[in-house]
């Protein structure tokens, strides 16, 4: 790599995220000297030096938050409602401002920045509803004269870590299902991405001053940020207050964190890694088919856990298709994430890259033709890692393709019968996301069919990736098999009691039981 012509003033992206976070009511105080040191991706320059906080921190956090919940869920539901539909508010004040702390602090294009907090404000509205939605039912009983129901009731603290990739909307899935269910919140951020997180809470503490005006007793404690590592999130994974865990990471990560949860007895939603694939028959629309696999494949420099990453092509399409998508890789633009232009902005870290330079020299070695990869220079210097999204043609599904690698690698193969296309998309652990691009009735219907795609979310016509909340977010295998976000995803929040009334005088037993006693 060439040394860079241009470069950003050494302070300006730290200066604009003082400014900003001054604005939001979180700095520029939190900004100050410490141990976890806050960096750019896209300029690799230093934002802020961040304390960090310890077990003991932790510990004591947890405890205020039991405490909280203990008053939390006896306020009304639609009163805990009223919150979140505040911290709505609160996020559509400060959406630019927001957005523009995810592109600066993970690299994320402006759009995706400005609709990443769109999803918060998305879910708040869920949420919103959902407090008056919080259904039980009535179920038949075969004893006269008796009533049987079901009811839901708060959990307790949910724990929240999530990842860099979506700093502040994976919480926000969470937290605001979380708080209308009556719990507390406890979040970890990822120490690439403390800044947003610590921005949140400053809007949600100013929601909870609001709702207090009204009247309404949110306590102190009921939500809270811990900044640090690993050592963190153990603590939140081992605390027997802490009812529910949710964690977003790397398979890796999920197989410490589930037996340790599952050991005590607790819950967890588990959002682990995915290899998400999609079919092209060759009935598919191409035209739709380019535009859907360049995003999933490429936005956010392919690091979502959806991402598009292998891509099965049909024989007939393939010589027609897959130049096309090459000249795409070829001439999309990378470089600044806050420029306008820029559909690519950079990996993360030193360590994305270089797993990602590995994966393609496996790929290499595994026969594969490689269009794309290589690093680009966007101005910055040495310490911003900027890449050209790879594509690469395989010969056989075999070798990295089969892991997942979190960067923009699309892996593309051919095939020719479409069960065979089907056995290799399901054929790696993970089971996260998935697509077929097909204009027949059966081939569409069997992908969604219980004998298709194994995944958690399936899709047809449109790629992997960019899921609303209304749905159930979460994914099948390695993946972990949690649920976040819309549908009934509330009732992991809630814990389920089923209750029988006698409203007689007599007491029939079940099963036609009998117990007499004189």
């Amino acid at each position: 790599m060439t040394a860079p012509a241009t470069k950003r003033a050494a302070t300006s992206l730290a200066d604009d995220v003082g400014s900003i976070l001054a604005r939001l009511g979180a700095g520029p105080g939190e900004g100050g000297a410490g141990a976890l040191v806050a960096r750019s991706p896209v300029s690799g320059e230093v934002l802020a030096r961040l304390p960090t906080d310890q077990a003991a921190d932790a510990d004591a956090a947890i405890a205020r938050a039991h405490a909280a919940f203990l008053a939390w869920r006896l306020v009304p539901a639609p009163k805990r409602g009223e919150l979140v539909r505040l911290l709505g508010e609160e996020l559509r004040a400060a959406k630019d401002d927001l957005g523009r702390l995810v592109s600066i602090e993970v690299g994320k294009i402006r759009s995706e920045g400005l609709g990443e907090v769109q999803e918060m404000i998305d879910i708040c509205d869920f949420a919103v509803g959902l407090s008056r939605q919080l259904y039980g039912q009535t179920i038949a009983t075969e004893r006269a004269e008796h009533r049987m129901m079901e009811t839901w009731h708060p959990l307790g603290v949910v724990g929240i870590i999530t990842a860099f990739n979506f700093p502040v909307a994976v919480w926000s899935w969470n937290a605001a299902l979380a708080l209308v269910c009556g719990n507390a919140v406890l979040w970890k951020p990822s120490e690439k991405a403390p800044l947003t997180a610590l921005a949140t809470q400053a809007l949600f503490e100013r929601a909870a001053a609001r709702l207090r005006e009204q009247g309404v007793d949110v306590p102190p404690g009921l939500a809270a940020v811990l900044v640090g590592g690993r050592e963190l999130g153990e603590t939140i994974v081992d605390n027997p207050r802490v009812a529910l865990v949710s964690a977003t990471g790397s398979t890796a990560m999920g197989r410490r964190v589930g037996p340790r949860i599952a050991g005590r007895f607790g819950r967890a939603i588990l959002e682990l890694g995915g290899n998400n694939a999609a079919i092209v028959t060759p009935t598919a629309d191409l035209d739709l088919t380019l535009r859907a696999a360049a995003f999933a494949a490429m936005g956010t420099a392919g690091q979502r856990c959806t991402t598009l990453r292998r891509l099965f092509v049909h024989d007939s399409v393939y010589d027609t298709f897959v130049p096309r998508l090459q000249q795409a890789y070829r001439s999309v633009a990378v470089g600044d994430p806050l420029a306008a232009d820029t559909l690519i902005g950079p990996l993360i870290d030193k360590p994305a890259f270089e797993a990602m330079q590995q994966a393609l020299q496996d790929a290499a070695a595994a026969g594969g033709a490689i269009c794309g990869g290589e690093r680009v220079d966007a101005g910055f210097g040495a310490d911003a890692y900027y890449v050209r999204p790879a594509l690469v043609e395989m010969p056989t599904p075999a070798g990295p393709v089969e892991r997942e690698t979190f960067a923009p690698i699309l892996y593309v193969m051919r095939y020719g019968d479409f069960a065979e296309a089907l056995r290799l998309h399901n054929a790696v652990p993970q089971g996260l996301s998935s697509s077929i691009f097909t204009n027949d009735l059966r081939e569409a219907e069997t992908f969604l069919s219980a004998g298709g795609s194994d995944c958690g979310i399936a899709n047809v016509n449109i790629g992997p990736s960019g899921a609303e909340i209304g749905g159930a977010f979460g994914g099948e295998k390695e993946t972990g098999g949690g649920r976040e976000a819309g549908s009934d995803a509330w009732k992991a929040y809630m814990r389920r009691a089923t209750n029988t009334i006698n409203y007689g005088r007599t007491l029939p037993l079940a099963q036609g039981v009998r117990f007499d006693v004189a």
